[in-house]
């Protein structure tokens, strides 16, 4: 297959993305139908930091970062660089050399499924990253590979220009023909969100609210005033 990199691509508009930046993955996930998640394995080196943003993905060959210092150069302001490697790779294959050039070119944050390296530096520089390794195991510059093609991190498709999200809970895609449904969808969720609190506030339980107890009563499950009861009835 023909390795390349494509230089631009749509992203999409800053008041989109402003929208987006009002929620969270949780949230995201949920209004999609509990779709696009990344896998779990690929988690925050840092707290307290969310990133929402277009993504330019790089696919390099395990222990190669070549294809990442290719795709510095088609960065813009406000772009997450989604990286994956073909095999296990696991090598450092970023650090803080390659984030201080990312910042420079005002790149947001790198989801990258694979390993990283000088976590310590990065958290100084305060640069947001989810990663699945740590390690010191350094990389070769020698093979190519292909920026903004469509990559599997995490288990997720993501392709140019797709919104991705991360945050402490984790990581969510959100496709280009998705944007406004999954928006609208998200702000329903916010808004469903808010009169339950208002019904917690107001003293409503969420047995009642949520009309669980007939769930509780196909399942079989009885109250007891006490414990006392349970032994009566032999059901300890």
């Amino acid at each position: 297959m023909q390795k390349y990199v494509v230089r631009n691509f749509e992203r999409p508009s800053q008041q989109l993305l402003s929208e987006y930046g009002k929620l969270d993955v949780s949230t995201v996930y949920e209004a999609q139908g509990k779709q696009g998640l990344v896998n779990p394995n690929i988690k925050p080196i840092q707290s307290n930091k969310m990133i929402v943003g277009p993504a330019v993905t790089v696919i390099c060959p395990a222990g190669d970062n070549l294809m990442i210092h290719a795709a510095i150069e088609v960065c813009q302001p406000g772009d997450i660089l989604v990286i994956t490697t073909e095999g296990n790779g696991i090598a450092g294959m970023i650090g803080e050399l390659i984030v201080t050039a990312l910042m420079k070119k005002g790149v947001q944050g790198v989801i990258m499924d694979g390993g990283i390296r000088d976590v310590r530096q990065i958290r100084e520089l305060g640069f947001p990253v989810w990663t699945k390794e740590v390690l010191s195991q350094g990389t070769n510059k020698i093979k190519g590979g292909w920026v903004n093609a469509p990559a599997v991190c995490g288990g997720a498709i993501i392709t140019a220009g797709d919104i991705v999200m991360a945050d402490d809970d984790g990581i969510v895609v959100v496709k280009k023909e998705d944007f406004e449904k999954t928006l609208q969808l998200s702000n329903a969720r916010l808004q469903k969100e808010s009169d339950t609190i208002a019904k917690i506030e107001s003293g409503q339980i969420s047995l009642d609210f949520y009309n669980l107890r007939s769930v509780l009563e196909a399942e079989g499950v009885v109250y007891y005033e006490a414990e006392a009861e349970v032994q009566q009835n032999g059901k300890a």
